[in-house]
């Protein structure tokens, strides 16, 4: 691991964060081979960073073993050259374990997915997380989300919060984010990491960047890295022209094509992958696999895609 901070490597990416899925075999068990490949070629396509095990990689479908076993070969396929983080969550005991074994594969940091099925509390939530933290050495990013959505005073609390390095939202209020990035920065000096992480946050980035959310996660580049590299490279450099064709031509109907089905996020994503040509196998229960026409038009829009960066050259 390099001794720079996991916040400082996450604060100045030069990519996209990649949050690879999760490899099984055909008897549907893990496929480590695959898993690493994918990793891999993910970091030499230019991934910042690696999420391993989180929502796209059904950290909800894994054995503790597994689970470790796959942040293993994560951190053994990015090498150093990119941080890894891995999910972790169910309630505090469970969450904190896997947070353990995280530390102990090797991972830089953790992503805290909500609680399982409780709605609690500001203060709950405020404890759990806080007893995370303190679970491992690793840094944690709280994932807001579905049963975890955080005041701008919790947010506060946990910005202050030994270990906690940052935010991510799914949730998509923009309102609530701007006072959010507001009472941090007025009352927690330092900085404090903000991601958006929303479903195919690129349809959202331009937003989020306007109230002080730089960085997104990008569930595309797991099957499409040129397009989200080209997306990521056009905000980087004030690219409106191509930033709005992309949106326009692929990430628009990509997102359209997503809701026609529930846990499309995920199944979706990959047959993508296998599309690309890596067979990363099926999505586990409760998820399920896209209809095959739904396969037939992600395959026309990667290459709508392509085309539309052939066209912005």
């Amino acid at each position: 691991m390099t001794s720079v901070p996991l916040a400082a490597r996450l604060g100045v990416p030069g990519g996209p964060l990649f949050f690879p899925v999760t490899a099984y075999g055909p008897d549907g068990s893990v496929d480590l081979d695959i898993y690493r490949t994918h990793v891999r070629q993910g970091v030499e396509d230019g991934a910042a960073a690696v999420f391993a095990c989180c929502g796209t990689g059904e950290f909800h479908a894994l054995t503790p073993q597994e689970f470790a076993a796959c942040v293993r070969t994560a951190v053994e396929a990015a090498d150093g050259r990119v941080p890894v983080l891995a999910g972790t969550g169910y309630g505090t005991a469970l969450a904190a374990h896997f947070a353990r074994l995280a530390e102990d594969a090797g991972a830089d940091g953790l992503l805290v997915m909500p609680p399982y099925l409780v709605v609690a509390g500001q203060e709950g939530l405020l404890r759990h997380y806080r007893e995370i933290a303190a679970a491992s050495a690793l840094p944690v990013i709280v994932y807001q989300r579905d049963n975890a959505v955080f005041t701008p005073g919790t947010v506060v609390e946990l910005a202050r919060t030994q270990g906690v390095i940052g935010l991510k939202d799914g949730l998509g209020d923009l309102d609530l984010m701007q006072r959010t990035v507001s009472a941090v920065r007025s009352e927690v000096p330092g900085a404090f990491l903000y991601f958006n992480g929303l479903p195919t946050a690129e349809l959202t980035q331009s937003a989020y960047r306007a109230v002080g959310v730089p960085l997104y996660s990008s569930a595309v580049f797991c099957f499409a890295p040129e397009i989200a590299l080209a997306f990521y490279r056009a905000l980087q450099d004030g690219d409106q022209a191509i930033a709005d064709r992309l949106v326009d031509g692929f990430y628009r109907p990509f997102v359209e094509l997503r809701s026609r089905g529930r846990g499309y996020a995920v199944s979706l994503v990959k047959a993508g992958v296998r599309l690309r040509g890596l067979d990363v196998g099926e999505v586990r229960p409760p998820l399920h696999e896209p209809a095959e026409d739904h396969v037939k038009q992600l395959a026309r829009l990667i290459e709508r895609g392509q085309v539309l960066l052939e066209e912005g050259k």
